[in-house]
């Protein structure tokens, strides 16, 4: 083994990625490569320390937009405005509920609240296949609302999908909110990302960092300066 790539690093832990270099055996140290929107704390003070060489894609897609960033405490009028606009212009939009145990509930209420909305549900304890079928019919547009949970975070290109709501926001660390962002804006319509907060939960210091940090870099390429902010709240360890 002489090169081994790792994309979306924040899904491995120290060990995986240990484990993956340790296979080409004998003396020999294979070349890694290391690619993630949002580098985590202790990779990115190791890259700025010099221990390991750094680069940074800045550049955004031809005619993407930047995402419009919404921090607000949920409510039924909200949740609705935001899910009818994006249904009226002919859009898709994801409703994050992370919360298996509550993701049906939280789908009723949805089809209470909007019941112009056709309305699908994802996560990870769904069988393969199920999940699958689910996916395909989201991309082929059959329904326009998909419940889900954190499984769509990486990897996923719905470009008629551009609103995004996080219920119970303040839950996600820094990193993972905007690798959430990301799943929206995927083409060259205004894409929209609302972060939601219960009414009556009263903000940690450092779940306020994070949502403002969130709400304050919208702009391509900031994926960096969030893994910065990430670094100086969370630390980076020895």
């Amino acid at each position: 083994l002489g090169l081994v790539i790792t994309d979306e690093q924040h899904r491995f832990g120290v060990g995986q990625r240990a484990a993956l270099a340790a296979k080409s055996g004998g003396d020999l140290h294979p070349h890694v490569l290391v690619m993630s929107a949002t580098p985590i704390p202790r990779t990115l003070a190791m890259s700025l320390e010099g221990i390991r060489d750094f680069s940074v894609i800045a550049t955004a897609p031809q005619k993407r937009l930047a995402i419009k960033t919404f921090v607000r405490r949920e409510s039924n009028a909200l949740i609705r405005e935001a899910v009818i606009r994006e249904l009226k212009r002919g859009g898709q939009v994801y409703f994050l509920h992370n919360d298996v145990a509550t993701i049906q509930t939280r789908a009723d209420m949805l089809a209470e609240l909007v019941p112009e909305a056709r309305i699908g549900i994802a996560h990870g304890q769904m069988g393969e296949r199920e999940l699958e079928r689910v996916m395909r019919e989201f991309y082929r547009r059959e329904f326009n609302v998909l419940v889900c949970t954190t499984i769509i975070e990486s990897g996923l290109d719905v470009p008629t999908a551009n609103t995004l709501i996080v219920f119970d926001a303040d839950r996600f660390g820094l990193s993972q909110l905007y690798q959430l962002r990301g799943r929206v804006g995927r083409s060259n319509r205004q894409a929209y990302a609302y972060f939601t907060i219960r009414p009556e939960r009263s903000l940690s210091e450092t779940a306020e960092k994070r949502l403002e940090a969130i709400r304050e870099f919208t702009e391509f390429g900031a994926g960096f300066r969030i893994a910065m902010r990430d670094l100086e709240i969370r630390g980076a360890g020895n």
